[in-house]
């Protein structure tokens, strides 16, 4: 009987490390974001009494006064604004302004990418700020001819800042505004 009780637990501690203890290719699970998706995008130009520009039609674009424009996209809470100055004589306090309100972000952001942006052509030049973090802006930028014109724009939606939330729609808005700086062409 003391041989059957040995033969039985053998067996099953056998079967027990056989088929409970099976080594598994276990791998960890890779961060991952929201996935969303955007329908292409078709471009309308917009003209003002000084620049014009192209625009994705789905955002509604709106003129606040003649030298103030917003581009709203409802559907992610998001929107561009756009304002216009008159160069006289003070570029350099212009990109100043334009540089420290990009930089007032810093201390929420993660990071301030700047970009500089030329295209000598359409005589506009600028830089592009992309921001990283819960930052209430993710994306400035100017351009200027740096004689008569000086275009700011800035990013921001009507949610609390969540990076990891927002993302893809910053993304997304982003390149809406790198789209107004390359096709921005002076009157």
């Amino acid at each position: 009987m003391i041989n059957n009780s040995i033969s039985c637990f053998l067996i099953f501690a056998f079967a027990f490390a056989f088929v409970g203890c099976r080594e598994e290719n276990v791998l960890p699970k890779p961060r991952a974001m929201l996935r969303l998706e955007f329908s292409k995008t078709s471009m309308s130009e917009v003209e003002t009494d000084n620049f014009k520009f192209e625009y994705n039609t789905r955002a509604k674009f709106k003129v606040k006064n003649s030298s103030s424009l917003v581009l709203e996209y409802p559907e992610m809470k998001g929107a561009i604004f756009i304002n216009y100055r008159k160069v006289d004589k003070n570029i350099s306090s212009l990109i100043a302004d334009a540089q420290k309100l990009s930089f007032e972000h810093a201390a929420k952001a993660d990071g301030i990418r700047p970009r500089i942006f030329e295209n000598e052509e359409n005589q506009v030049y600028g830089t592009f700020y992309e921001v990283s973090g819960d930052a209430a802006s993710q994306a400035q930028f100017f351009v200027t001819d740096s004689v008569n014109h000086f275009v700011t724009g800035s990013l921001y939606f009507a949610a609390k800042p969540n990076y990891d939330s927002i993302y893809p729609a910053a993304s997304y808005l982003q390149k809406d505004m790198g789209r107004i700086m390359e096709t921005l062409r002076w009157k």
